[in-house]
């Protein structure tokens, strides 16, 4: 009887111990992160394309040879230490050990071959980063060199940009046009998966060289309806929602549950021309749609007093902005006067394109509102994000809403990707010989006083000539869960979140 009383309360221990880890266990072990994003990567191959999403994901699957800090300071990567020979000579002492995550050790090679790439036609998009340098030479397997065509000053900061990410050439050449989908990297986190439109699912690289992440799993989710963001983070589906609309900063902020952060970006949004399609080829055009819209009062109406509205195409948070530009007020009879100078009938139907992006579909329809002031009747078009970018290569647009981050905190990267004729993003299709040349002329200047006059002249022509009508510089709101710990936004516009954890 005692024998038979000792085995069931030996079971019944057993049982209890076995339900309390089935329960414990969940709340004990946060092995996955999931983050909200406004919309879905184009594609995870670091050069075919330059935008926020598709940096952001690459960020955690690359490497690249240097990196920069929160102070914007070089720190080093897959380079362990670097040095400027002379002017356009750059040598690289590469970490040695480092594995991609399909098993092929990293060497100069690597390096050799990611460069080259990126200046192939492939890599149009980032051409602005790699068409400064004239070539790589490998010395031995951890030592390489750059030569640069001519004295390019941010060139080391530059190399922080996702465009330097080091791919490996026999996962490129074996997944060839599909390698977007199948990327490989030296990162701290391997693809495991991608339902396009919805979610891309990454896991831990367990043989990353540098600190590993504490979860196992990073989930980057597409939410592209703010308020849906805003419902999934309260609701705890996810752990970070980016970008939550000024409508919902004061729910965030007062829920004991959450955290907002709120931090400037380096970026200007803007409302560009399509500048290689009458009429908006005019300058007198352009500048008379300027003189018909408010942009002040845009600004404050769609985002409710945070951020501000832009005086000048380079962010005031990036090197060489000239915060000096006067603001152009509304002046419908300046507007109306330019437009009959330029021989514009009227009315004039055209179009306006945004994404899906809440603060722009706002902004459209006001600037729809206010045209129609001066004879100008705009149909406002909305598209998903990839679409969106797609049109716009095709230069069959009219007017169009979009931002552009300096992921590289330089006058040079906050212009000359927009607003230089050879531009990958330059969906203005802006050309004009002496903003050329000048930027030809200020990236190889020397850090200083001579630079910052170039850069301001540069700013004051494009303002002159008005190939975009600046909207706003975004003071942007992320949402988290009180128990993640160590999430810090980033200016440049997309988030490393390896340093992560779960209280």
């Amino acid at each position: 009887m005692k024998e038979k009383f000792s085995s069931k309360a030996a079971l019944l221990a057993v049982l209890a111990l076995a339900l309390v880890t089935m329960f414990a266990v969940p709340a004990l072990a946060k092995d996955t992160l999931v983050v909200a994003n406004i919309y879905d990567a184009r594609t995870l191959d670091p050069i075919v394309q330059n935008e926020v999403a598709t940096s952001g994901m690459c960020l955690h699957i690359y490497d690249t040879l240097i990196g920069l800090d929160q102070e914007t300071n070089l720190v080093p990567m897959l380079a362990e230490k670097w040095e400027r020979i002379d002017d356009v000579t750059y040598k690289f002492f590469l970490r040695q050990g480092v594995k991609f995550h399909n098993g092929e050790p990293f060497t100069a090679a690597d390096v050799k071959y990611t460069v080259e790439r990126a200046q192939s036609p492939a890599g149009s998009a980032i051409r602005q980063y790699s068409e400064v340098v004239d070539k790589v030479e490998v010395v031995d397997d951890y030592t390489v060199i750059m030569k640069l065509k001519s004295p390019f000053t941010p060139f080391l900061m530059s190399l922080s940009h996702t465009w330097g990410s080091i791919v490996n050439q026999k996962a490129v050449e074996a997944a060839g046009e599909s390698y977007g989908m199948n990327p490989v990297g030296t990162g701290p986190f391997k693809f495991k998966s991608w339902n396009k439109g919805d979610r891309i699912v990454l896991e831990r690289n367990d043989d990353y060289w540098g600190q590993k992440p504490a979860y196992k799993e990073l989930i980057m989710r597409a939410v592209a309806e703010s308020i849906n963001r805003t419902i999934e983070l309260e609701s705890g589906a996810v752990d970070i929602a980016y970008r939550v609309p000024v409508t919902d900063i004061k729910r965030v902020e007062e829920n004991p549950k959450l955290t907002l952060y709120r931090h400037l970006e380096n970026s200007t949004s803007y409302m560009g021309f399509n500048c290689a399609k009458a009429p908006w080829d005019n300058p007198k055009v352009r500048q008379a749609v300027r003189l018909a819209l408010d942009n002040v009062g845009m600004q404050k109406a769609v985002f409710r007093g945070t951020g501000r509205a832009p005086n000048a195409p380079v962010a005031p948070s990036v090197k060489y902005s000239d915060k000096d530009i006067p603001y152009v007020k509304r002046n419908l009879e300046e507007a109306k006067k330019l437009l009959a100078e330029a021989g514009v009938q009227l009315p004039l139907k055209a179009e306006i394109w945004t994404n899906d992006y809440k603060p722009r579909r706002d902004l459209a329809t006001i600037i729809q509102a206010q045209l129609k002031d001066v004879g100008i009747e705009l149909e406002h078009k909305v598209l998903e994000w990839g679409a969106y970018l797609d049109g716009l290569q095709k230069k069959t647009h009219d007017l169009y809403i979009l931002g552009w981050v300096a992921s590289v905190p330089d006058a040079e990267f906050a212009l000359a990707g927009v607003l230089k004729s050879t531009g990958g993003s330059n969906y203005s299709f802006f050309k004009d010989e002496e903003v050329d040349a000048m930027l030809d002329s200020a990236k190889a200047l020397p850090d200083g006083p001579e630079r910052e006059a170039m850069y301001k002249k540069i700013q004051a022509r494009i303002h002159e000539l008005a190939p975009w009508v600046y909207m706003y510089n975004e003071e942007t709101f992320h949402g988290s869960q009180k128990n993640v710990k160590g999430f810090v936004p980033s200016p440049r516009g997309y988030h490393l979140l390896t340093n992560v954890t779960f209280e």
